[in-house]
C-alpha cells in the first residue's frame, strides 16, 4: 500500500529542480511515491526529471502536452495518486531530510483530516522563518473556528499547499483540487474550501520546507496578465462563502481579504506591464462592483486611511472600466 504521495509540479525550472530532486531521495520510503509532473518545460527540466525517475525509488513523471499551470499540474498528480495521505512541493523548492516521514507519524497520531506547517522562505542567501497563523499546536481543531476573525490574519491567509499533508478522504470527498487553469492565487479557493468542508486539522511547528523566493521564472516575480487570476481566484472564494450556512460571518473575512490584495498590486503596480497596468484597474474596478457592497462599505470603513482612499477611489471607477475593458 502507498502511505504517502508527494505531487511536485515542474516547469522550466532546470537550474533548481536537482536541489527539490535530491530531497525528495533523502526522502524516499518503499510505501512513498513522488508524483512528477512536468507542465510542458522547454528547457531542460524533462531530462532531469526523467533521470531522476530512474534514480529516485517511487517516482513516476507525467509531462503535459501544453502548459496548463500550477492548478492544472496539481490536479493531474491528484488523479494519479495512489497513497493515503498527500503532500505538495512546488518544483523549486526542497524539503528537509525524513520530513515525510517525521509529518506523516504526526498526522497519524493526531488522526485529523490535514495539517498546516510552518515552513522557511530562502530569498538568495537569507532564511526567514515563517509561521502559521494559528496559536494552537499539536491539537485537533475545527477548521471554521480557524477563519475568523476578518481583521487578523489566520490560517485561510496561509494558504501555501505545499506547507502540510492531506489525508486521502479529502481527496475522496472533492476538497484536494484546484480550480483548472488558474495561474496565480490558485490556492486561495482551495484554503477557504478546506477551512469551510473538512472536519478535523491541526497545526505543527515542523520547519522542514524551504521556499524559494525571487525566483526569475516564478509567476510572483512576472508581472503579465496571468497575474491577473487572482481576481478569478478571490470571486470564486466570494460566491463559495456567499453560500455557505455562516455567510454572514464569513464574508467580512473574505471581502477584506479581496481588497487587502487588490489594494497590494495596486500599491505596485509598477511591476505590470501598461496594457496589464490598465486591465489591473479596470478589472479591480469592477471586482469591487460584483463584491456584496453591504458588507464592502463595513470593511472600507474599517481600513486604514490610504488603503481605504484607494479602494474607493477604484470602486468609483467601475462605469470607467467596463469601458475600458469593452474598448
Amino acid at each position: 500500500m502507498v502511505k504517502l504521495s508527494v505531487i511536485v509540479p515542474f516547469f522550466n525550472v532546470q537550474t533548481y529542480a536537482p536541489d527539490t530532486l535530491r530531497s525528495l531521495r533523502a526522502n524516499s520510503r518503499e510505501d512513498f511515491e513522488f508524483i512528477l509532473v512536468d507542465d510542458c518545460s522547454t528547457d531542460g527540466t524533462a531530462d532531469v526529471l526523467l533521470r531522476a525517475r530512474d534514480e529516485i525509488p517511487g517516482a513516476v513523471v507525467h509531462r503535459h502536452e501544453r502548459n496548463g499551470g500550477l492548478a492544472t499540474a496539481r490536479n493531474t498528480g491528484l488523479d494519479a495518486a495512489r497513497g493515503q495521505y498527500i503532500a505538495f512541493l512546488d518544483g523549486d523548492d526542497w524539503v528537509a531530510p525524513g520530513h515525510y516521514a517525521e509529518l506523516l507519524a504526526r498526522t497519524e497520531a493526531l488522526g485529523c483530516d490535514f495539517v498546516r506547517t510552518d515552513h522557511v522562505q530562502v530569498e538568495r542567501t537569507r532564511r526567514t522563518v515563517h509561521r502559521v497563523p494559528h496559536g494552537r499546536r499539536d491539537t485537533v481543531a475545527d477548521p471554521r473556528t480557524a477563519i475568523l476573525p476578518a481583521d487578523r490574519s489566520t490560517s485561510v491567509d496561509y494558504p501555501y499547499a505545499w506547507a502540510g499533508l492531506f489525508h486521502r478522504r479529502l481527496l475522496d470527498r472533492g476538497l484536494l483540487h484546484f480550480t483548472d487553469g488558474l495561474r496565480t492565487a490558485e490556492d486561495r479557493p482551495w484554503i477557504w474550501r478546506l477551512h469551510r468542508r473538512a472536519e478535523s486539522f491541526a497545526v505543527l511547528s515542523t520547519l522542514g520546507v524551504f521556499y524559494r523566493r525571487g525566483v526569475a521564472s516564478s509567476l510572483t516575480q512576472i508581472g503579465d496578465v496571468r497575474q491577473l487570476d487572482f481576481i478569478r481566484s478571490f470571486d470564486q472564494v466570494i460566491s463559495e462563502t456567499a453560500e455557505d450556512p455562516e455567510a454572514d460571518a464569513l464574508l467580512p473575512k473574505a471581502v477584506r481579504t479581496y481588497c487587502a490584495i487588490i489594494f497590494h498590486h495596486m500599491n505596485s503596480i509598477e511591476r505590470f506591464e501598461p496594457a496589464v497596468a490598465r486591465m489591473l484597474k479596470a478589472r479591480s474596478s469592477q471586482a469591487l462592483g460584483r463584491m456584496p457592497q453591504a458588507v464592502l462599505d463595513e470593511v472600507l470603513e474599517s481600513m486604514d486611511v490610504e488603503r481605504g482612499a484607494i479602494l474607493r477611489r477604484l470602486r468609483r471607477g467601475t462605469a470607467a472600466a467596463k469601458e475600458a475593458t469593452t474598448a
